[in-house]
């Protein structure tokens, strides 16, 4: 193979799967493997993966913490957006992507990588926004998919060839897993198995982020969240970092049940799924984002975010963070949250956020011109005759023909 990789980055959790992926990557293509394992705020330490790559004969192995520029860079510019997929997915898994996308090509470049390769499925949506972020950042690296590749029929030969190579196997995997998990640090995502069937409720097991509802607190928990230019910036009148805030907000609203999500989404790649989300710092947030917009922004703005919004969602899900028309849409969101700063205050009560009270020095609220008191002559009532004479017109002249029909 003239065109056969000689050093390959690969995403690596160090978990069964991608172990057996760097075995096979070595043994097909007799080439070098260069590991990247991000900390996205995944909740596992991730040594043993540095551990298990060690094992696996490789000699540059990366394992970073990127949980403040996930956040900062990724999380908190799609929530500017208040970008919701088909009206209630967070995008917890597809806003992941694009930085370990990003990270692979680079750490390509500085290792003298040609090839890189992901551990997604030929019928997910993760093969996409990996290889889309790939073609964006370097168009001539090579791209490896071993699920796409490989001669594997099954799990079962999978663990055999993960036996055959002194691959540790975990207890629990030594069977058909339950249901698949991806997680970080705005959420959490369980697929397959004893989900598959959406007529059949989640088993308990399934959630891991979140109490339920009826297991949370009989009392309410009450916040505050700063918000400076559209981002958060502190809970409670303490500032915190992107990162420390949202970890912050995921224990809140853990504690209160908030969060969960079953969804039988649209894939990108053309057929229905089901999952099921947990995502309680990024529910309390998206809450409260918007509860800031809505004394902050202008009508017409907030109006035109909300028709962008299913589209830049849309973009996100499918896999298009590097794209020039999402590039274009996060210009003109960024645009709108200059002014989008002050406080809200939150209830959290038995898997509900509440909008209490918001406040800003930015506000375009006007307690003289909305009262039903005197309003010393901020508005003038009955400037709203010729407003709806107007508007009633082109209504009138439609009444009119359509009685003569």
């Amino acid at each position: 193979m003239n065109d056969a990789p000689k050093k390959i980055v690969l995403a690596y959790s160090g978990g069964l799967d991608t172990s057996i992926i760097l075995k096979w990557l070595q043994q097909k293509y007799g080439a070098e493997v260069v590991t990247f394992t991000a900390d996205l705020g995944q909740g596992e330490e991730l040594e043993p993966a540095r551990a298990k790559a060690e094992m696996l004969g490789c000699r540059e192995i990366f394992v970073e913490d990127l949980r403040e520029t996930f956040v900062k860079d990724y999380v908190f510019p799609m929530m500017r957006a208040n970008a919701l997929y088909e009206g209630v997915y967070l995008l917890g898994t597809s806003i992941a992507r694009p930085l370990i996308a990003k990270r692979q090509i680079e750490i390509a470049h500085d290792t003298g990588a040609d090839a890189v390769a992901h551990g997604a499925t030929g019928k997910g949506n993760d093969q996409v926004r990996f290889e889309l972020g790939y073609a964006a950042l370097d168009p001539k690296i090579k791209v490896i998919a071993p699920w796409r590749d490989w001669d594997f029929k099954s799990r079962t030969d999978l663990i055999e060839f993960a036996r055959l190579n002194q691959i540790p196997v975990a207890k629990d995997k030594e069977g058909e897993a339950p249901f698949s998990v991806d997680a970080n640090l705005l959420h959490s995502s369980s697929e397959g198995k004893v989900l598959e069937d959406p007529a059949v409720p989640p088993p308990s097991i399934v959630f891991m982020r979140t109490l339920s509802p009826e297991e949370a607190p009989d009392k309410a928990t009450e916040i505050e969240i700063g918000f400076k230019e559209g981002d958060g910036v502190s809970l409670n009148g303490k500032a915190m970092s992107a990162a420390t805030l949202l970890t912050e907000l995921n224990a809140l609203g853990r504690d209160n049940g908030i969060g969960r999500l079953d969804l039988v989404e649209n894939r990108y790649v053309g057929m229905k799924s089901r999952g099921i989300y947990e995502t309680p710092g990024g529910t309390i947030y998206h809450a409260a984002h918007r509860a800031m917009e809505s004394i902050t922004l202008d009508r017409g703005a907030m109006h035109l975010k909300d028709e962008l919004m299913p589209r830049y969602a849309e973009l996100l899900y499918n896999g298009f963070w590097f794209s020039p028309e999402r590039e274009m849409l996060q210009a003109a969101i960024d645009h709108s949250q200059k002014d989008v700063e002050g406080t809200v205050r939150l209830k959290l009560y038995k898997g509900n956020v509440i909008v209490m009270a918001r406040s800003s020095g930015r506000s375009l609220y006007d307690e003289a011109i909305v009262t039903f008191e005197d309003d010393a002559g901020a508005y003038d009532q009955k400037d709203a005759v010729g407003f709806i004479r107007l508007n009633a017109l082109r209504l009138k002249t439609l009444a009119k023909r359509n009685s003569n029909s």
